[in-house]
């Protein structure tokens, strides 16, 4: 069970829908649980909606000290393209500094043979990557090698799957309508999940080892902190609901006490999101991630930030070549 004040806030939120669009009951199913079953059904569709377009991509990470100087930190900018039927990342600079041309072929080469063994669904045994080379930042207009061609995967590709990063499974009875908002816009509902499986991995293996007669007093610690995340975690949607599409979540972990070795460290915040951008007209496309990690140690606090920014969405040229880049 949920401790006091998580439940508390439970009841609290289901006073809060009954006022607005009823109230929402625990037992399935409910509207509420049809409506999320839908969004959650529908949230991977909108990348396959135009055949051929390009996007660019800007990832910092950043360690900040107790004083709030950064320790250390790292800045990367890529594009992404259609080549064989499949999105490619392509790297164009490394903290201010452009990729080599070799360099940025070859990671052009591990990326689409790593999405085709996605596509069959195993991962290739790729060398880890080496350091790359400066050179020349590929210029405004530089076509990726071997351009070309319509969409033919149907895995998500890499950037859409990197935006839903919490693959959480539809849990009926696990969501309390918490309000209507406007966002970028848009007339949106609030929807708040407690999930009892978001994490869920030792949890599943414990079930088949408990199928299976067996036992292993290990892996079982681990499923019950794996109960223990799911307990303290809370998922926050925004969602459309004409066209059930998610435009923002957010996730918290409100308590992480439990969590060993609390004697070296403590975490004392950790946070994620994403949202989502109108990239073209009814197509929602990823937009911005972010993770932010706050841990106490004797030295002081520690904060580390992760952001990651999709931007200058566009269709394509017929000839094969991209248009200018711009910043996400």
């Amino acid at each position: 069970m949920r401790d006091r004040p998580r439940a508390l806030m439970a009841i609290g939120l289901a006073v809060a829908a009954f006022a607005g669009l009823g109230a929402v009951r625990p037992q399935a199913p409910t509207d509420l649980d049809r409506f999320m079953s839908e969004v959650l059904a529908r949230r991977d569709e909108n990348w396959k909606k135009l055949q051929q377009y390009l996007l660019d991509e800007r990832a910092r990470i950043q360690l900040v000290g107790p004083t709030g100087v950064p320790l250390w930190g790292d800045e990367r900018t890529f594009t992404w393209f259609i080549r064989d039927g499949f999105f490619v990342r392509s790297p164009l600079t490394a903290n201010g500094v452009g990729i080599a041309e070799a360099d940025r072929r070859k990671a052009e080469d591990d990326d689409l043979r790593r999405s085709r063994a996605r596509e069959r669904g195993g991962l290739p045994e790729i060398p880890p990557p080496r350091a790359f080379e400066s050179g020349p930042p590929a210029a405004s207009g530089d076509t990726p090698a071997g351009l070309g061609g319509l969409l033919s995967q149907s895995r998500a590709p890499q950037f859409v799957d990197n935006a839903y990063f919490l693959r959480f499974k539809f849990e009926a009875g696990t969501y309390a309508f918490a309000g209507r908002e406007t966002l970028g816009g848009s007339e949106v509902l609030r929807i708040e999940y407690y999930p009892r499986r978001l994490f869920s991995h030792e949890q599943d293996s414990q079930d088949r080892r408990r199928a299976e007669g067996r036992r292993d007093a290990g892996e079982d610690v681990e499923a019950a902190r794996e109960r223990m995340m799911n307990k303290a975690s809370l998922v926050t949607l925004w969602v459309i609901p004409a066209s059930r599409q998610i435009v923002k979540y957010t996730f918290d972990n409100v308590a992480l006490d439990f969590l060993p070795a609390s004697w070296l460290l403590r975490v004392t915040n950790l946070q994620a999101g994403m949202t989502m951008t109108e990239a073209f007209a009814g197509v929602w496309l990823p937009h911005e991630i972010y993770l932010r990690l706050g841990v106490l140690l004797a030295l002081g606090p520690i904060d580390l930030r992760y952001h990651v920014e999709y931007g200058n969405y566009r269709e394509a040229r017929g000839s094969g070549r991209l248009m200018p880049l711009s910043a996400p």
